[in-house]
């Protein structure tokens, strides 16, 4: 099979750029390798930095036990909703360390067992996030090969440093939760299946398998995604070129064998992930292979139609909003980020005549995830849930900075904002550090909590800061409903707690968690939506972190 001329990017052919500018190019292009390396390097560490001044969020320690099941007993039988992938990464840390299951009934239980047990709590949870960081190195692997496919290399350069500075992925990245997985798969099998488009040849037939498969080992989200992502790039594409329609059938011919190959790996990484289990499905009584595969999916399609609690802009709900997504995005991102991948997909747009569809793949990926969330996903908790999307972002942004950069030289205005914006993104990721979990930018104001809470803000990440707190104050107890299961007393330090009465507060010290100040509505106080929290009127004394108020009532008031 002939190969197909190589995409040329525009910048390449007709850009026209100061001298100064052209230097600086130069240098960055012969030094391109040991600068990208410099950048994962960097992100990396202020990522490993957070494991110990967090403790774990909600999820952590029941992603932790299925992953420590998989390993110590050969079997995945907690829970089927998340595949294996991330899990096993975040458990063999742990295992390696000598950790064992506790054999508990439940996920919840197995998983504080696995962090409070014998070895030291910090060790063991620095162990299950480090499982993680292979994961964020792939993404950074994608946003950089992408974007010099794509543009070229200083294109590439600047995607990778765009994209390990942005809060929300460096948050993720350092948690032992399977969105960062999610992230680096399914751009990567979108990746490579532009690639695939272009030359659908046996190897990158297999490597479009392998990634696909090992995308939805990650999160079963990608079933829905992936192929939103790909009628979107093919929409794009036919509104595009409009192709006699008889050319159709042939180029999906051509594109059987290869697309028969990558099934087939994709399925085998699958079952292997599943340790090449046989059993009966729940459909039918027939025995398949990995049935936790269509168990897990099943229980993805119930939660999504059941909902989940839920707080946007002071509603409350179960099932969600259309605009979710658009409105976490547009106040959990950085401004500066947001500007340039804004432009950065008009550009795309503009030129889409003369570049292609291939010049339309990152917009499409943006695009396909946030219309599928926003129109049929029902589970509105997080950011981290199309956390995918800065992938192609970044890809994006980095055009939009590559024609700023690329002025003439008798205007220095471009190159001076485009300066400006990169320090501002810069400088706004170092000043949000460690806290990249409630990172929101200037539009969410003071108080993001009206906005969202969860993920996005209180996780239950704060408990060491709030123990070490009241320590400070000699608080001898609290009233305080916790958002997460740990060992509050024995081994956070904390005071003797008190149940917190949402509607009349307790003498002394109270603390609420916003998450639950927000959500409890949904569930323990469902029947007093309208009835107003003491919380929601009375100033606290101070926050603790970003995610916990506290508050100080004298005996007798």
């Amino acid at each position: 099979m002939s190969r197909k001329k190589r995409h040329i990017p525009e910048q390449a052919r007709s850009s026209v750029s100061s001298p100064a500018s052209g230097r600086l190019a130069a240098v960055l292009d012969r030094r391109t390798t040991w600068v990208a390396i410099a950048l994962v390097t960097l992100a990396s560490a202020r990522i490993v930095s957070t494991y110990t001044v967090f403790n774990h969020t909600i999820d952590e320690p029941a992603h932790i036990a299925c992953g420590m099941e998989w390993l110590d007993q050969g079997v995945y039988r907690y829970e089927h909703q998340h595949p294996p992938l991330a899990r096993v990464a975040a458990a063999l840390g742990p295992y390696l360390d000598g950790t064992r299951s506790w054999k508990k009934p439940s996920m919840w239980n197995e998983g504080a067992g696995l962090l409070y047990g014998r070895k030291s709590y910090d060790r063991t949870l620095a162990l299950a996030r480090l499982g993680i960081l292979p994961f964020f190195w792939i993404a950074c692997a994608v946003v950089y090969l992408w974007a010099r496919r794509h543009s070229g290399k200083m294109e590439a350069l600047l995607a990778l440093a765009l994209f390990s500075f942005l809060p929300p992925v460096l948050a993720h990245a350092g948690l032992a939760t399977t969105d960062m997985a999610l992230t680096a798969f399914l751009s990567a099998a979108f990746l490579l299946l532009t690639m695939w488009l272009e030359q659908p040849d046996w190897r990158r037939s297999a490597l479009f398998g392998l990634a696909l498969g090992l995308a939805v080992l990650s999160k079963f989200s990608v079933l829905a995604f992936f192929p939103a992502c790909v009628l979107t790039i093919a929409a794009l594409a036919w509104w595009t070129k409009r192709p006699p329609l008889g050319a159709a059938p042939r180029a999906l011919l051509r594109l059987l064998p290869g697309a028969a190959l990558a099934l087939l790996a994709a399925g085998l990484v699958i079952w292997a992930g599943y340790r090449f289990s046989f059993g009966t499905v729940h459909f039918a009584n027939v025995k398949l292979p990995a049935p936790e595969l269509y168990s897990g999916i099943r229980s993805v399609m119930e939660h999504n139609r059941d909902g989940n609690p839920t707080y946007l802009l002071g509603e409350y709900g179960k099932t969600g909003w259309w605009y979710y997504y658009l409105v976490v995005l547009a106040v959990k991102t950085p401004l500066p980020f947001l500007a340039l991948a804004i432009a950065g997909a008009a550009i795309c747009f503009q030129r889409r005549r003369e570049q292609g569809w291939r010049d339309l793949a990152p917009l499409a990926m943006v695009v396909g995830i946030v219309a599928f969330a926003s129109l049929f996903s029902r589970i509105n908790i997080g950011v981290r849930h199309v956390l995918p999307v800065y992938v192609a972002a970044s890809v994006l942004a980095a055009v939009a900075a590559r024609r700023l950069f690329d002025t003439r030289p008798s205007s220095a205005w471009p190159r001076l904002l485009l300066g400006a914006a990169l320090v501002w993104h810069a400088g706004t990721s170092a000043l949000s550090h460690p806290d990249y979990i409630p990172y929101f930018n200037a539009l969410a104001g003071t108080e993001p909590e009206k906005i969202v809470v969860d993920s996005d803000l209180d996780w239950g990440q704060d408990m060491k800061r709030l123990s070490a707190r009241l320590r400070e104050l000699s608080a001898r107890e609290v009233a305080f409903n916790p958002f997460i299961l740990a060992h509050y007393e024995a081994v956070h330090g904390f005071p003797k707690i008190q149940p917190l009465d949402p509607f009349e507060p307790q003498p002394g010290w109270n603390a609420v968690s916003l998450t639950i100040l927000k959500l409890a509505r949904m569930g323990l106080f469902e029947k007093h939506l309208d009835k107003p929290l003491w919380p929601d009127r009375v100033k606290p004394l101070e926050r603790v972190g970003k995610g916990v108020l506290l508050y100080h009532f004298p005996p007798g008031r």
